[in-house]
Formats: structure tokens, C-alpha cells, sequence
């Protein structure tokens, strides 16, 4: 008996549809031999099985069962490429673990932790991790803190960006300490809290991994080459970067990101793809040699998931087949 699996896409956030595009990508890379495939669309409280024929099906959410001809279908694992709420932020996690379906992310913690940039960076400072200096601003609290006090902590230019969120949507630069409010409102369309994080000049890069019961894979990392002010959506999604796989690093730096990413997920005991963001500044040694400090941007729980995304890049850099890393991951929860 084939398993069936639930590709669980859409979402509450901006990124709505660019979530169904990564699960078109993970529909064409699954073993079609292997596994019975369904693509779930959620959209607020609208549940929807994408069925063979074209129509959809409404999902019972007591068990995520569909009916389609007559049969009722329930999944035997859930693949979320969600970005956004409710699927990166851990919500839809504890249902699945509520019901007992398995599913390709890391748990309800480690979804609520990453996907609060700040929360995350002031939990991995701790360990040693090198993070950018940053402060949240909350809504209805925005007097508490004044454009000069941002200016004298965070300095300019800076980023804002919305705290809680899994998307492009709402960050700004912002060069001018006049710039700051409009770009805190800008974010808290995205979020009700607000990231004011200083910026970082250097070499922006990008590393994925996953680990399962019987190995560690750790990917080829990608640099990420922009003439926009920065990674904006624009960058991500529509075309105006370069992304260059393997990256262009020293081997001794390419080698520390990658310790740097697996002992990450170590860390915050992650399960699945994840894909950590980072950027590497130059800095003056004791000995006044130049080194590169390797800092943590963010990391995504679920990354896109397109054949011209990341993962995909990396996946094929690295001599592997999208086909089989899917199902490593799937395969590890039932063994």
C-alpha cells in the first residue's frame, strides 16, 4: 500500500501563493511510485484537498480526511511548505500532533522560536552564535521608545521588519532617522511586533540542511548577489539576484558555515529542511589581521521549495536527487 501524503500549503500570510508554487515543486519531486500525493490548500478556516480531477474537497478537521469518490482519504503524513502562519509558527504543528498525523517540520517549539527573529537571535546569542544587535517594538507601545534612542542603539542604516512573519513582505532600510515610523507602520501590517536590527555589510549567503536517524547532510552553500538595496521579495521571487551555488568562500569559511548550520539545528533539535541565512562581515582580529565573522540572519523552517529555490539548487550542487531527500524526511518518521 502506497502512503498518502499531504502536501499542506497556502497559509494565512502574504506569501499565499507563493506557498502553493513550493507545493507544486514538492508535488513534481515526491516518488510518485511510492506515495499516493495530494496538495491541501488552507486559507483561514477554508480547508480544501486539491483532488485528481480538478475539484476540491472539503478536509474534516477532526482527523484531515477528504472524501473523494466516494472514499474517505486520510493522509499518513503531512508535508507543510507553509510560509507564514499558521504552518512556520508552529500553530498547525500541535494540531497535527493532536490528531497524531507526522509531519516534515520541527515541532510546535522550535516553529514558534524561529519564526520570532528576535526571540530566536537573543536564544542562539547564548550559544555563541553572532547575531546583529537589535530591539522589538510592540503594537500600541510604539511612544515607548523614540527615533533618537533607536538611532543611538541600533544606528543607521537599519532594518525593520515585521518580528513574526515568514516573508519579504514589510522589511525596510531605512537610511534617515526620519524614515523610522512609516517603516515600523509599514510592518505591523505584517506583525503586531517589530524588529529594529542594524545593518550588516558584507557577503550574504544561504545553507541548508536535514538530518535523520541514520545521517547528517548538510548542503552546498549559495551566495546570494543583489543589486536591490537588499534580499527583498522582488529579489526572491522575481528574479532581480544571482544566486551562485557553490558560494564563493574561502574553504576554511565555507566549512565553519557549515559546522555553524548543523550545530544549529542541534541546537534547537530541528527536524526536516531547514535553511539558515547568514551574513560575513570583515572584522580586525587581536592581531590586527583581517577575519569574517560568520552572523546569523534567520532561519527558515520551511524553505521555498520551487525548482529554481534554494534547496533544489543546493540539492543538485551537492550531486543529489530532490526525489530522495523527500523521502528521506518522510521515511524517518516512520522508522
Amino acid at each position: 500500500m502506497k502512503r498518502t501524503i499531504a502536501i499542506v500549503a497556502g497559509g494565512d500570510s502574504s506569501e499565499h501563493d507563493v506557498s502553493l508554487r513550493s507545493a507544486e515543486g514538492i508535488h513534481s519531486f515526491l516518488d510518485q511510485e511510492r506515495y499516493e500525493v495530494y496538495t491541501i490548500e488552507i486559507k483561514g478556516m477554508t480547508w480544501e484537498a486539491h483532488l485528481k480531477d480538478g475539484s476540491r474537497a472539503t478536509v474534516d478537521r477532526n482527523d484531515f480526511s477528504f472524501m473523494e469518490g466516494g472514499r474517505r482519504v486520510r493522509p499518513d503524513f503531512a508535508y507543510i511548505t507553509i510560509h507564514g502562519t499558521p504552518g512556520e509558527n508552529g500553530i498547525l504543528q500541535g494540531y497535527f500532533d493532536l490528531i497524531h498525523l507526522p509531519y516534515s517540520t520541527s515541532d510546535v517549539l522550535v516553529e514558534a522560536m524561529t519564526f520570532n527573529k528576535f526571540t530566536l537571535n537573543q536564544y542562539l546569542k547564548g550559544f555563541g552564535v553572532s547575531v546583529s544587535e537589535s530591539l522589538i517594538i510592540r503594537k500600541g507601545f510604539e511612544n515607548l521608545v523614540t527615533d533618537r534612542e533607536i538611532v543611538e542603539k541600533i544606528g543607521l542604516p537599519c532594518f525593520v521588519k515585521p518580528n513574526a512573519g515568514g516573508s519579504s513582505f514589510g522589511v525596510t532600510k531605512v537610511k534617515e532617522a526620519g524614515q523610522l515610523h512609516e517603516a515600523i507602520m509599514k510592518a505591523m501590517h505584517e506583525s503586531d511586533e517589530v524588529m529594529v536590527e542594524a545593518f550588516m555589510e558584507g557577503t550574504e549567503i544561504t545553507c541548508g540542511c536535514y538530518k535523520t536517524k541514520e545521517k547528517e547532510v548538510v548542503f552546498p552553500i549559495t551566495e546570494v548577489v543583489t543589486d536591490n538595496e537588499f534580499f527583498d521579495y522582488n529579489a526572491k521571487y522575481n528574479g532581480q539576484v544571482r544566486e551562485i551555488t557553490p558560494a564563493r568562500l574561502k574553504e576554511d569559511t565555507a566549512e565553519r558555515v557549515r559546522l555553524i548550520t548543523s550545530t544549529i539545528y542541534d541546537i534547537l533539535g530541528c527536524s526536516g529542511i531547514i535553511r539558515v541565512d547568514y551574513i560575513i562581515t570583515p572584522v580586525k582580529g587581536e592581531d590586527g589581521q583581517e577575519k569574517e565573522r560568520i552572523n546569523m540572519l534567520e532561519i527558515n523552517t520551511t524553505p521555498g521549495m520551487t525548482a529554481t529555490s534554494f534547496i533544489p539548487q543546493q540539492v543538485r550542487a551537492a550531486g543529489l536527487e530532490m526525489k530522495d531527500v523527500l523521502t528521506d524526511i518522510i521515511e524517518d518518521k516512520f522508522s
